[in-house]
């Protein structure tokens, strides 16, 4: 999980965005690795691309006896209530500049969405304009 952080560091820091996470250690899932690096790499890129300058993100696990969740909270731009419901729908229209400009096809959170349908978890947000977004997913603990 950290590679990813550090991954999309220099990104963030082009933005003097301060990235800090909360991992614990024994956080241990049945999965595809390839698939969560993507969604974790598409969540955090997603929050620099929609946090102002001088902005954070943070980046936690908590883990039950049944599942591991991740959030990934930002400072960023919000997302208002009506288009939350839009954001994980192929045939939604709803697309949203970055706070550079930065572009994006709309794809990421649909493909996020899939592979963490196919690991049998859930992912939502929760978000307020003007004070950021946070999105959670699961992953169960056992195979179903």
């Amino acid at each position: 999980m950290i590679e990813n952080i550090y991954l999309l560091q220099s990104l963030a820091i082009k933005k003097n965005i301060e990235i800090s996470s909360e991992i614990q250690e024994a956080n241990f899932v049945f999965g595809d690795k390839n698939m969560i690096n993507t969604i974790l790499r598409n969540l955090i890129s997603n929050a620099i691309k929609f946090t102002p300058p001088n902005g954070k993100i943070f980046i936690a696990t908590h883990m039950t006896d049944k599942q591991c969740e991740i959030s990934v909270r930002d400072t960023g731009v919000g997302i208002a209530k009506k288009n939350i419901q839009e954001l994980f729908k192929i045939d939604s229209k709803y697309k949203s500049e970055g706070t550079a400009n930065e572009k994006g096809t709309g794809l990421g959170l649909i493909l996020c969405k899939e592979f963490i349908e196919k690991h049998h978890g859930k992912i939502w947000v929760e978000s307020e304009l003007g004070q950021g977004s946070t999105f959670y997913f699961t992953i169960p603990l056992n195979l179903i």
